[in-house]
């Protein structure tokens, strides 16, 4: 059976051309840190690769720390954020990654500003949660779940406003839409290599021009004294070499993207009692989530793969919490009946018609059986 991946949120497909590139490094020894011919050739490849990362978001190279991922990132940024004032309370609202609401937590008092039906931040309540002394807030360029838009440049205005730092988690915007760090004067950015078809185990920390943040990881000076540890260089110049790609194919891919989301979200909603989440129209481009009434999300996600679909669910029967998704429940919908289908840079006409011709029959068969 030939399989349709539709859950390019969670983990993207490596590029053909992030492969290559992590095969013709990985048998290169030398230390980039070092002085000698092996370790100069390194460190002119990686800089190479963290110009290209550099590019497709709007960033100086040097504004870029390779990380081992958008987790990292983000601890990194709550940890330096809560050195930098001490006894400072964080914003985040319910809809942010629980790396970014637990990473907070970590560090002191979590404000939660409310959200919309649609899973948007209210201003209003932002306003409210950035008085005092607050280390840091966190606005997600577009929810990972529903994948609804935030309004990011408003909240960023909001903060400046009020001398907090802000953070941007884009691990589910990251190369499917265009993004300006520098243009825009955010302070902290995370990115997830592998959701944009980069290698697994790594991303990066975009840190502001002129920020002084103390590092999570201490104990040597790499990525100038911002993150010990010798980098992962292989991992790090195919997610170059990712990046580069897709700054050449971010408009053709997020249109197509586009087209492949709203055709599923079509053929969802078609079936009785099937309902769309989040924002349908400012939304990122290769993410849809709707409510099966009915069903729970387990059996759906069961039923899609014997039927050869993979796609994911924000309940908690579809992780390993055994909580419902804090997403949906701050939204005010079904916390425990949501499907999740995303699309990504090999997503073929193949894959949406495997998902048209399988839905409605999976739902119908589940509900006869009575899945409650």
């Amino acid at each position: 059976m030939t399989r349709a991946y539709l859950d390019h949120a969670s983990i993207s497909p490596l590029r053909r051309v992030a492969r290559a590139a992590i095969l013709e490094w990985l048998d290169v020894t030398g230390d980039p840190g070092r002085v000698h011919t092996e370790g100069r050739l390194v460190r002119a490849a990686l800089e190479d690769a963290r110009e290209h990362v550099a590019a497709l978001f709007g960033a100086r190279p040097r504004e870029v720390v390779f990380t081992s991922g958008a987790t990292e990132a983000i601890n990194a940024a709550c940890f330096g954020a809560a050195q930098r004032t001490p006894g400072g309370t964080f914003v985040a609202a319910a809809v942010e990654h629980s790396a970014v609401r637990d990473a907070s937590a970590r560090h002191g008092e979590v404000r939660v500003p409310s959200v919309d039906g649609a899973g948007r931040i209210s201003l209003d309540a932002m306003r409210d949660a950035l008085t005092g002394e607050v280390a840091l807030a966190h606005c997600q360029w577009a929810n990972h779940e529903v994948g609804t838009a935030q309004p990011v440049e408003a909240v960023l205005a909001l903060a400046r406003d009020s001398g907090v730092l802000l953070h941007v988690d884009a691990a589910a915007a990251a190369g499917h839409e265009p993004i300006a760090f520098d243009a825009l004067g955010i302070d902290l950015m995370s990115i997830s290599a592998p959701k944009l078809g980069g290698p697994v185990g790594t991303g990066a920390l975009l840190v502001r021009r002129g920020l002084r943040l103390d590092p999570l990881l201490v104990g040597g000076d790499q990525e100038r004294a911002r993150r010990a540890g010798l980098e992962n260089v292989a991992a790090a110049i195919g997610f170059g070499a990712a990046c580069a790609e897709i700054s050449d194919l971010l408009e053709t891919e997020s249109a197509i993207a586009r087209r492949q989301t709203e055709a599923l979200l079509t053929e969802a909603i078609a079936v009785d009692d099937v309902v769309a989440y989040g924002d349908p129209v400012e939304r990122v481009p290769h993410i849809v989530c709707v409510g099966v009434d009915g069903v729970e999300s387990e059996a759906i996600l069961l039923g899609l793969d014997q039927a050869g679909i993979a796609a994911h669910s924000g309940s908690a029967c579809s992780s390993e919490a055994l909580e419902p998704s804090p997403v949906l429940e701050a939204m005010g919908v079904d916390a425990q009946r949501s499907l999740r289908l995303s699309v990504g840079w090999s997503t073929s006409s193949g894959d949406i018609n495997a998902f048209t011709a399988a839905f409605g029959g999976v739902v119908g068969k589940l509900r006869a059986l009575g899945t409650q």
